[in-house]
């Protein structure tokens, strides 16, 4: 399994949609990858965590 950071300061209210369009359209990565996207806020003490577990995404 692939851990990635995302640098920078991401809008957190985007829900999974939002997320899992930056990282296709941002990074050229896909989304359904057996990978976590661990997103950053605008505070760095908040993150996001989006991860595809074969039945959905689930987001932390």
């Amino acid at each position: 399994m692939k851990i990635y950071l995302v640098c920078g300061k991401t809008d957190l209210r985007k829900g999974i949609d939002g997320l899992a369009a930056l990282v296709t359209e941002a990074f050229s990565l896909d989304a359904y990858d057996n990978a976590i996207f661990l997103f950053c806020g605008t505070l760095s003490d908040r993150f996001k965590a989006l991860y595809w577990d074969k039945t959905g995404f689930v987001l932390y």
